[in-house]
């Protein structure tokens, strides 16, 4: 399948994949599909990718039902068959956990956890060693702030995190995709994407930070650049294994 503008997206895709050794021959790996742009960005990425990459590796797309009424996956679903891939939905109550018996008033960290729990037992069950997940460089960024402002430290998510209790490898093959150009394809491409319905959208932290950071980077030209950068070269990228 050819989707349009997706040249920028696929090189900088490629060059993480290359630099932190993200993809090697046999890879069987997952996706995590959300339906928001992200994560569909992340697939076509990978899909074209497949297609010429010296290492072949097989994709299969992993969608969560959370539970919110008005959810529809079919689209979903019948674009990544299309797509020659695999596709599995899974049905959870985590919305009615979340919301109604736990009543969190931080929903976003817990709903993340149990998700994350979710995704890589899925993951396992279907025979993959990998799961992609479609952070991507605005978010290293965002979550480098949240951990500063929230917990005291210098930390991000890494490219590579190896689980070895799962034995089970997470990538984030778009860390050097910005977000600005995640919207340019998705507004150059029709694809399936799923209205967020969680009541939390628009309201986290993350959003908060989102804003602020946005704001800063007016006033100091290249800031969010800059962070990036100190993420990556002071070696918050380097630990490459979670127990």
């Amino acid at each position: 399948m050819e989707f349009n503008k997706i040249r920028h997206i696929l090189s900088c895709t490629r060059r993480a994949v290359e630099k932190y050794n993200m993809i090697e021959e046999g890879d069987r790996i997952a996706v995590g599909l959300s339906g928001g742009k992200d994560s569909l960005a992340l697939f076509c990425a990978l899909k074209n990718l497949q297609l010429f990459y010296p290492k072949k590796f097989e994709l299969i797309g992993i969608s969560l039902n959370m539970g919110f009424e008005g959810m529809d996956f079919s689209p979903l679903e019948r674009f990544v068959r299309e797509c020659g891939c695999e596709f599995k939905l899974i049905d959870t109550q985590l919305a009615n956990v979340i919301f109604n018996y736990r009543q969190e008033s931080n929903p976003c960290s817990l709903c993340a956890k149990m998700r994350r729990g979710i995704l890589h037992d899925a993951a396992k069950e279907l025979g993959c060693n990998k799961l992609a997940l479609g952070h991507h460089y605005d978010d290293v960024v965002e979550t480098f702030m949240l951990n500063l402002l929230h917990e005291g430290r210098l930390g991000a998510f890494l490219p590579v995190t190896y689980l070895s209790r799962k034995d089970l490898t997470l990538i984030r093959p778009m860390i050097y995709v910005e977000e600005k150009d995640v919207r340019y394809f998705m507004g150059k491409n029709d694809l399936p994407l799923i209205k967020n319905l969680c009541p939390e959208d628009g309201h986290t932290e993350r959003e908060k930070v989102k804003v602020m950071i946005a704001g800063l980077d007016k006033e100091y030209k290249g800031l969010k650049h800059r962070l990036f950068t100190a993420v990556e070269r002071g070696g918050l990228f380097e630990q490459t294994e979670e127990r």
